[in-house]
């Protein structure tokens, strides 16, 4: 099987203000360009980079007309907020990337 490679997802992943809820809660989002594809929170940090790399599979093998395959895309631990992370899950690799980071000026040096 071939694998598809160069997608690239931005996300956002925060701990949330505490509340009425008397426990922490993550908030997650996962971007593609400036599509808002899958959102939502958990109640550690560690499912909700999960829930990004799942939701990210879902979607990358969706472009191509794939099924994704069952579990194991959420394999892995919890990752810095703010770091970018490659996944690869089946038939395809992508990248998550902190969405503050696709703001134009992040990444290249000033003056150019």
């Amino acid at each position: 099987m071939r694998n598809v490679e160069g997608l690239s997802f931005s996300y956002v992943l925060h701990e949330m203000p505490r509340g009425r809820f008397p426990f922490r809660r993550w908030r997650f989002e996962l971007w593609h360009g400036a599509r808002l594809e899958a959102a939502g929170w958990r109640t550690s940090e560690r499912d909700a980079a999960r829930a990004l790399r799942r939701h990210g599979s879902r979607l990358g093998h969706a472009m191509f007309g794939l099924r994704a395959p069952d579990g194991g895309a959420g394999a892995g631990g919890a990752f810095t907020p703010g770091a970018a992370v490659r996944v690869e899950h089946g038939a395809v690799a992508f990248s998550l990337v902190p969405r503050h980071l696709d703001a134009e000026g992040v990444l290249t040096p000033s003056g150019r």
